[in-house]
Parts: C-alpha cells; structure tokens; sequence
C-alpha cells in the first residue's frame, strides 16, 4: 500500500480534531492548515475543498480505528464480552478527551453527520457508510449471543440497530452534559434491554 504524504495524514488528522472539538462549520482551512503546519497551497493540492478533505478524513480515521474493532469483535471472543469492551473502548476514549480538553466529545460521526446531512452528500453518505459498519459488528455479536441462549432471540439486525442508537443517544447526552456518568451506566442498561443474565455476564 502506498505511503500517505506526511502532509495529507496532518491534514486529515488536524480537520478530525478540530470538527469534533467545534464543529464543521466554525472549522475554517486556514484552521486545518495552521493546525497541521501545512501551507495553504498544500492543502488545494491534496484536496479540492473543506468538503473532500472531511470525506478524506473520515475514512483515513475509520481505516485507523478497523483494527481495534476487528479484535474486540472477534469470534474468538465470548459474545456479551465484545459488548462490554465496545463500550469500555468508548468510555476510556472520552474519558482520555475530558482530560485532554475538559470537554466530552462523545461520537465524531454523529457531531459531523448531524450537523451537515441536510447541506453536504458526500460527508452524508460517508458518515453512514461508517456507522452501518458499527451495526454489523454489533449484529454478529448479538447473532453469537442469540445462538448461546445469552439473550432474547428475535430479529438480530434490528436489536443491534437498537443498540447502536442508545449507544449514540447517550455519547450525545455526554456531551451536551459534558458528564460521563451516561456512559458509565451504558453497559448495564443495554445489558438489562437485551435481558442479560448474570450467569452469561460471568461466563
């Protein structure tokens, strides 16, 4: 696989941060470019517009993050358990963000796909072609958990989507109340919908 430019990474790395600590619209190129230490022109060479370079990030930052989820939902791993470390890793994540910058982040996905699905395509579709990744990583684990009698059978796809949208819904209430308290709580109120037992919590 080629080599990403050294100046492109910073770039799409420098646009990640900067959206999920603001917002899209309050994150100009100069902002891009000065938080990256890349010149302007640089930036036109490697992209066309704010809009690129967003799409560009997105997937440079999900190709990043794959790896992690590749192995927290492993078959190898006991099913209620890839639950438990899928949402640690988003606890540990943002509890390393409060520390950083004094704020809860909560998802970069759904800061950036809120704010402009109705204004920009491109990052639309890209955003949503990333969460329905997360979906189907979810829609296995529940499948093995199904299969292992650990949870109430039923459609597997739709109890995964009801996963993800609580799992989102309370990454967006921890970072409007800049509290991490909901995500503390997270595991044990998926755990209590799915009907989990204490025996395949323990297993």
């Amino acid at each position: 696989m080629a080599r990403v430019s050294d100046a492109k990474q910073r770039l799409m790395d420098a646009a990640n941060d900067l959206m999920w600590e603001s917002s899209y619209a309050s994150t100009s190129v100069d902002a891009i470019c000065e938080r990256a230490g890349v010149k302007k022109g640089s930036f036109y060479h490697f992209f066309e517009s704010k809009s690129d370079l967003s799409v560009a990030a997105l997937e440079a930052d999900w190709q990043m993050k794959k790896p992690d989820l590749d192995a927290i939902f492993s078959p190898t791993v006991p099913p209620i358990e890839r639950f438990e470390r899928y949402f640690k890793r988003a606890l540990n994540k943002q509890t390393a963000l409060q520390d950083k910058t004094g704020n809860v982040l909560g998802c970069p996905l759904f800061t950036l796909g809120a704010e402009v699905s109705t204004l920009d395509q491109a990052i639309r579709a890209k955003v949503e072609e990333i969460l329905g990744e997360h979906v189907k990583y979810l829609t296995s684990a529940v499948r093995d958990a199904q299969a292992g009698d650990l949870i109430r059978p039923g459609n597997a796809g739709e109890k995964a989507r009801t996963i993800f949208t609580c799992y989102q819904g309370t990454m967006m209430l921890a970072r409007i109340q800049n509290d991490l308290e909901p995500l503390r709580r997270l595991t044990d109120q998926v755990f209590d919908m799915l009907g989990v037992g204490s025996g395949a919590i323990n297993a």
